[in-house]
């Protein structure tokens, strides 16, 4: 029925046959995404816990890691991969730029749970100093992956994020940037890490964050997800802002509904692996914003819940309850 209300005469996502069993869930009705609710997914996640090379470049055959984001991502946020995956940057030749992809992203990720998200002030001195060893390593290993293969835009994205962490300044990561929009010009995950790089607490100014996703939106066609940039920007004005009612105004609402419409509730969005983290983001931006749109998100979501961007709240997952039954 939803599907004709919002256009989409294509199958729903469950008839995939690569899609996950949903969970049992809890009486709030709301479940955590697991490896982006894809079974090959999960293979290679338990490949990858395992610390099993082999199963892992076996599983990665039907994903395109230098350009999917979210796969990557699921390799990232795995403990463990740090044991092990050095040995196969330094043992596997044929495939040492997937392998130096997936460490350096790991790295990342890793240097940051040393970091904690407390303030830069309440960051010990041993804290910063594993923080940059690790980002150090990332850096190395994504550069050289990114000149083996200059196809790959998942590198440049990535080195965005150890660049900001290491406050390499903005001329490089200005650069790093453009590599990675040359590449795709639309890659919404760029253009998010950069949002993020705009904000004062980066050493943004206030309003270039959004000013940056609305330039960038209006040049996508419509049912693109790059709209999740808008409401990205919004979420992070509201981060930023000591008024937690901040975007509870008609003009943002309209925005928000307007790019929800012309992006993830458009009869083009093409709903591919991981769209329930896009539905998230605009489950956010419209909640937080009062907008009665988010009732459409969360209603197409069916209680599925993703981690980013609710992670900004303090029990994320409760947040996101709370929003859905709100809404």
């Amino acid at each position: 029925m939803f599907g004709k209300l919002f256009g989409r005469d294509a199958e729903r996502p469950g008839a995939d046959p690569h899609a996950l069993p949903v969970p049992r869930r809890p009486k709030n009705g709301v479940y955590a995404l697991r490896a982006l609710g894809d079974a090959r997914v999960l293979a290679l996640v338990e490949a990858a816990d395992a610390g099993d090379w082999e199963a892992v470049k076996e599983a990665l055959v039907p994903f395109d890691l230098g350009r999917d984001h979210s796969v990557l991502g699921e390799l990232a946020d795995l403990d463990g991969v740090q044991d092990w995956i050095g040995r196969a940057v330094q043992e596997d030749k044929e495939h040492r730029a997937t392998a130096l992809l997936i460490s350096g992203a790991r790295h990342i990720s890793w240097g940051w749970e040393a970091r904690t998200s407390a303030r830069a002030v309440n960051v010990t001195q041993e804290q910063w100093r594993v923080f940059h060893e690790r980002l150090e390593i990332a850096e190395e290993q994504l550069l050289e992956a990114a000149e083996l293969r200059p196809d790959w835009v998942t590198p440049w994205r990535r080195l965005l994020t150890s660049g900001r962490g290491m406050s390499l300044g903005p001329a490089v990561n200005e650069t790093r940037r453009d590599a990675a929009l040359r590449r795709d010009p639309l890659d919404l995950e760029t253009h998010i890490e950069w949002v993020s790089q705009l904000q004062p607490r980066w050493s943004g100014e206030p309003g270039q964050a959004l000013a940056f996703a609305r330039e960038a939106f209006a040049g996508a066609p419509d049912g693109h997800r790059l709209g999740c940039v808008i409401a990205m920007a919004h979420i992070e004005e509201w981060v930023e802002s000591d008024d937690r009612a901040c975007l509870q105004h008609p003009r943002i609402r309209t925005e928000l509904r307007e790019a929800a419409e012309r992006s993830i509730l458009h009869h083009s969005y093409e709903r591919r692996l991981g769209w329930q983290g896009d539905y998230n983001i605009f489950a956010m931006a419209l909640s937080l914003a009062g907008s009665s749109k988010a009732s459409n998100v969360f209603r197409e979501l069916d209680g599925v819940f993703t981690e980013w961007p609710w992670t900004f709240m303090a029990d994320p997952q409760k947040a996101y309850a709370r929003f859905r039954k709100a809404f």
